[in-house]
């Protein structure tokens, strides 16, 4: 694939986050000043792209917002990206999704309240039939089931590779997973999926339920990766967390760049669990998500969990 013009494709949530930075989750019926307060983009697709992005990989967004504020600004953050929006739709008399996140210091544990958009939900007719046209990969979180189940099938009919963002067991997605090249999942969906922390018997229910490649995201104690032949362990870099917010989806964009540069598995892992680290030195999902340059000098000298 280097030596084709490379272009990444999402469908998924957008989001515009107001995060909060506070002295350990408080009790109910008590105050909490908060140290810190930061609102930007989210969403696990939409921040995916942002990190794809960065690294210098075109990006193409498809989804909904509302026509509010928090609507225009999800928009701008992606349109200042230089993510391609034109099928970010807007929904009129509708309200955009919004998370509220508590993020506890020290350790960058967060807690997060969101909503989903009040508008209706894409349509596969509204993807259009070269929603697809000169993409390299397709990135998908499944909460607009049909419309993702859409186009991961015909994703699959023109051979560009899929990946889903599974972060739990809601419905449709195993459907959906089933579609997808590379399904990486967070410890809540591989739990309802199974998991139980014994990895050969795992992988034999990943190969039962006809998913591809498998990685289940583990927070500072790496990832781990189902394959054919074996499991891959990849760990964590050690960094002070200040906010573990969009680790996550900042994994999955990573991961997609480095299958684009055709790397081997354990090198383009490694490399999605680098940029993960360096977004939770910084508040909020976005703001530290690293340039190529960054990521490849934090990996000559930060050391591993």
């Amino acid at each position: 694939m280097k030596n084709k013009k490379l272009h990444v494709t999402g469908l998924g949530q957008c989001s515009w986050d107001y995060i909060s930075l506070v002295d350990g989750y408080p009790e109910p019926d008590s105050k909490c000043e908060v140290k810190d307060c930061h609102e930007e983009g989210g969403g696990p697709v939409a921040t995916a792209l942002v990190t794809l992005a960065r690294l210098g990989i075109p990006c193409s967004f498809h989804g909904v917002r509302g026509d509010d504020e928090a609507g225009r600004k999800i928009a701008g953050s992606l349109e200042k990206e230089g993510i391609h929006v034109n099928n970010l739709l807007m929904r009129e008399n509708s309200a955009s999704q919004k998370a509220f996140i508590a993020v506890e210091r020290p350790g960058g544990r967060r807690t997060i309240f969101w909503k989903k958009p009040s508008g209706k939900a894409l349509s596969e007719g509204e993807l259009g039939g070269d929603f697809l046209a000169n993409s390299s990969f397709l990135l998908l979180d499944g909460l607009m089931k049909d419309a993702s189940i859409y186009a991961a099938k015909e994703a699959q009919k023109r051979k560009v590779p899929v990946m889903l963002d599974a972060g739990s067991l809601r419905n449709g997605m195993m459907e959906l997973a089933r579609e997808c090249d590379y399904v990486v999942a967070s410890e809540g969906f591989a739990k309802d999926l199974g998991w139980n922390e014994k990895r050969e018997a795992f992988r034999k229910i990943v190969k039962k339920s006809g998913f591809g490649l498998t990685t289940i995201t583990r927070g500072e104690r790496g990832s781990l990766t189902f394959r054919a032949e074996g499991i891959v362990e990849t760990p964590a870099f050690d960094v002070k967390a200040l906010d573990t917010t969009g680790a996550g989806d900042v994994f999955h964009g990573a991961y997609i760049y480095g299958l684009l540069q055709e790397w081997d598995l354990e090198e383009a892992l490694k490399f999605a669990s680098a940029c993960a680290a360096l977004k939770c030195r910084c508040l909020g999902g976005r703001a530290g998500i690293a340039t190529i340059k960054e990521v490849r000098q934090f990996m000559e000298t930060a050391p591993l969990r």
